[in-house]
């Protein structure tokens, strides 16, 4: 189904806003607003269509050339300019507290310029055709993939190390179907290690190539995404390391760790203005990148979920903060953690706080909280929660991934 629509503006999750002649909405990736745009229908629901352009019609003078052949699935804002991008970032937020009537303190989006080669993790499929074995992206809309040699987002050694390794899967006569996806991640030094997740586990070893070190896991078929369901080999060494503000942190190829490290200082330095002599309490802490870098506090325990962070928070605590405690839990399971805290730092995933935590920050009552989010629409729920007890006083918003409709923001509350 092929539409001709007018653009009218951008909505959160990064699709553009159009409506039909009859007044149904419609959500398009690849367009700008202003724009005249032909679009191909791919979802259909009772009150939205969505769709992907296929031709402009009447370019906004915002447009510039993507510099990915495949962005639509990977950067689908590599069409409009940096500073318009950052714009369009600052206006969604506010639109979401004006519409909770929150008062947010004034602020921008902060961006170090740097448009291409800022990730340091991919991750990719494969595809199988009579020419051999590709590396390969989900196309934006559909099951179909689309051939790639990397991405302008990744940092170079990546795309250089991934495609390294799909040579090597190849020769080793390994057929796309018996392989799911590949995690490649790579240290500021350039250092890369991977993740690679097949459907059989009598899949044999490969060599390294361009990696430092490989994982490679045997991920249940039932599945679509790339679940750690056994280690079948490791080899070479798959941790590295990077400096946060001239603090050594050890992560690993399977452990969580930011992918834009020069914008993720920016952010730490913030944090360090706005930590409270006293004990610190970090949630959702991952590593330890926030706690072990941000504080000095003799009194800091870091409690995180994923084990193969635990691993590294273990391990980055006993070199950086020999007295800090790391609890491996669940955020809202470790409740009691909140007494007597003075600051609270959280980074919680794209859904934000659970219930039971907002409630018990609530009743443990913390002089500072700082919530740093990747998700300003939870963020914004958590925080009107919050705002029974607490204000606002400091806000900040960074783009660390442009060319996409991602956004980072940092709120610190103060008690009453």
């Amino acid at each position: 189904m092929e539409l001709t629509l007018r653009i009218e503006k951008f909505i959160h999750g990064g699709q553009a806003l159009a409506r039909t002649e009859d007044g149904k909405k419609v959500f398009v990736w690849g367009a700008l607003p202003g724009e005249l745009v032909e679009v191909r229908v791919y979802k259909k629901r009772r009150s939205y269509v969505e769709a992907i352009t296929t031709r402009v019609i009447e370019p906004s003078d915002m447009r510039v050339p993507p510099q990915d052949m495949h962005y639509i699935s990977t950067a689908p804002w590599q069409i409009c300019n940096l500073a318009f991008e950052n714009s369009i970032k600052a206006q969604l937020v506010q639109e979401l507290f004006a519409h909770e009537q929150l008062e947010l303190p004034e602020f921008s989006i902060q961006t170090d310029g740097v448009m291409q080669g800022y990730r340091n993790k991919m991750e990719y499929s494969f595809y199988g055709d009579d020419d051999g074995l590709h590396l390969a992206l989900f196309v934006r809309g559909s099951h179909h993939k689309q051939i790639t040699r990397g991405s302008t987002l990744a940092v170079p050694t990546i795309n250089t190390a991934a495609q390294e390794l799909c040579e090597n899967i190849m020769k080793a006569g390994v057929r796309a179907g018996d392989l799911k996806s590949l995690i490649v991640r790579a240290s500021q030094d350039g250092t890369v290690a991977a993740s690679l997740f097949v459907k059989k586990e009598s899949f044999a070893p490969l060599p390294l190539s361009g990696l430092n070190g490989l994982r490679i896991y045997y991920s249940t078929p039932k599945s679509p995404a790339s679940v750690r369901t056994k280690l079948l080999h490791e080899i070479g060494t798959v941790e590295l390391s990077d400096t946060l503000l001239q603090k050594k942190l050890h992560y690993d190829v399977d452990s969580f760790f930011q992918v834009n490290i020069p914008m993720y200082q920016q952010v730490l330095h913030e944090i360090t203005r706005h930590v409270l002599p006293g004990s610190v309490l970090d949630l959702y802490s991952g590593v330890g990148s926030i706690g072990l870098t941000v504080t000095d506090s003799q009194e800091l325990t870091l409690v995180e979920l994923d084990e193969a962070s635990v691993r590294m928070a273990q391990i980055n605590a006993r070199e950086l903060s020999p007295n800090a405690k790391v609890v491996h839990a669940s955020s809202e399971m470790v409740l009691e953690t909140l007494i007597d805290k003075t600051t609270v730092i959280l980074d919680p995933p794209r859904a934000g706080l659970h219930q039971k935590l907002s409630e018990a920050l609530l009743e443990a009552e913390p002089q500072c909280i700082i919530y740093m989010s990747c998700n300003p629409v939870t963020q914004l729920r958590d925080v009107k929660i919050l705002s029974q007890k607490y204000i606002t006083t400091h806000f900040y918003g960074y783009n660390f991934f442009p060319g996409t409709p991602h956004i980072e923001t940092l709120a610190v509350l103060q008690k009453k």
